[in-house]
């Protein structure tokens, strides 16, 4: 891997982190489902315009349309909504970490639904993960809120299975779209069914639109957003999805050194544990793709 392509995935991981901070503190100011329509609207007509600007191709083909589809549903609907929900239930550092148990669920998908099969390493990281993932529940499941707690978890894991299935279809049709237009559209459409929950379920004028807000919501969608999904969407292109996914561990990372620095958040020695299982499950579970003859346990 060459440097310039490891540095615009050091980027993309480091975007990502900063998610969760700016979501939890973005949603002092508005609704949840609200603050993500809106993130995920200027986010798509950021990216729309700037293909239209550069004059390049709108997505064509049935195939075309549908994947793209399935990548708004996935990474936007449904990663948004995990994300912003499981803001009022968990904090953020902690957050990054479960999030990123996606490419573990990428592996699981694999295994299950096109036949790769998983070698020893895959098969431990696997384990390893889902350990890390019930260490770090633990401690906060022994308290009164425990409640809260777990649908704040359950949320999160919603939104990383969302993530998960949208790599896989742009990682099929991204040969074949110009990634400004695919990346714009799918926001576009994620963007309706959150709409059409804020409408239902909040509030939709219920903002404080404060510089503060307003800062954080450009911070959000135009780089959170638009061009960490650009930038992503673009390493796919070049790269196989196991290999650029086995980046994901340095998500947690920033996420902790941002949570600790930033919303003053502590860790016990069990969390700490379980950061360390996940994370190690992860870089395990990625650090080898193997094929149906190698590498089996």
């Amino acid at each position: 891997m060459n440097l310039e392509k490891f540095a615009k995935i050091l980027l993309v991981m480091f975007l990502w982190a900063i998610c969760f901070p700016l979501i939890v503190a973005g949603s002092a100011h508005a609704p949840h489902l609200t603050f993500a329509a809106l993130r995920a609207l200027l986010a798509g007509a950021a990216l729309l315009c700037a293909g239209i600007v550069l004059r390049r191709r709108w997505p064509r083909g049935r195939r075309v349309w549908l994947a793209l589809s399935g990548v708004g549903l996935g990474a936007t609907s449904l990663g948004f909504l995990g994300m912003f929900m499981a803001s009022e239930f968990v904090s953020p550092g902690i957050a990054t970490v479960i999030a990123n148990a996606q490419p573990l669920m990428a592996a699981a998908l694999a295994a299950v639904f096109l036949g790769e099969q998983l070698g020893w390493r895959g098969k431990v990281g696997l384990a390893m993960g889902f350990a890390g993932i019930i260490l770090i529940a633990a401690p906060e499941m022994q308290t009164p809120a425990a409640g809260a707690y777990g649908l704040g978890i359950g949320y999160i894991l919603l939104a990383a299975l969302g993530i998960t299935v949208s790599n896989v279809l742009i990682r099929a049709i991204v040969e074949r779209v110009d990634l400004l237009m695919a990346m714009g559209v799918q926001m576009l459409i994620g963007a309706v069914p959150l709409i059409g929950g804020a409408a239902v379920f909040e509030d939709p004028f219920a903002i404080a639109f404060t510089p503060q807000f307003l800062a954080i919501l450009v911070g959000l969608a135009l780089f959170g957003s638009a061009l960490a999904y650009w930038l992503w969407s673009d390493i796919l292109r070049t790269t196989e999805l196991g290999r650029a996914n086995s980046f994901a561990f340095l998500v947690p990372v920033f996420g902790l050194a941002m949570g600790s620095a930033f919303f003053g958040e502590t860790l016990n020695w069990l969390a700490v544990l379980g950061i360390a299982a996940t994370l190690a499950g992860i870089a395990l579970a990625n650090s080898r793709r193997t094929t149906p003859n190698a590498d089996t346990a």
